[in-house]
């Protein structure tokens, strides 16, 4: 399974060389080919929060590779969060594990961190 080091070993004519799967349980997000790769600025909350944070604080991280899902049935296995500032979360349908990447409730479009994932 190959990490987010080269892109060009992971983006082949602008879309996902391979398949996308979750880091934790491997359980496949994407089919190969089946998303644009994107680049743009989004904050996202960490995967693993710091048990010592402040109650109710939310640690995030700047991601700034995505792929751009434009209809959410493209996803093999995805799971949305409840909406937080016009965004849902996405996160893996079988573990749980997220989020790893959004959903823009304007656009209706979904964009999947590239750093959050495997490709396989």
């Amino acid at each position: 399974m190959a990490d987010v080091e080269n892109k060009e070993d992971l983006v082949e004519d602008g879309k996902n060389k391979m398949n996308v799967k979750c880091k934790f349980c491997s359980s496949k997000i994407l089919d190969k080919k089946s998303a644009n790769y994107i680049t743009q600025e989004m904050a996202l909350p960490l995967m693993q929060q710091d048990n010592n944070r402040k109650e109710g604080e939310i640690q995030n991280e700047t991601v700034n590779e995505f792929y751009h899902v434009e209809n959410m049935y493209t996803f093999e296995n995805i799971g949305f969060t409840h909406t937080v500032d016009n965004y849902k979360y996405l996160s893996c349908a079988d573990c749980d594990a997220g989020p790893v990447g959004y959903y823009d409730m304007n656009t209706k479009h979904s964009y999947v961190a590239l750093s959050r994932i495997v490709h396989s």
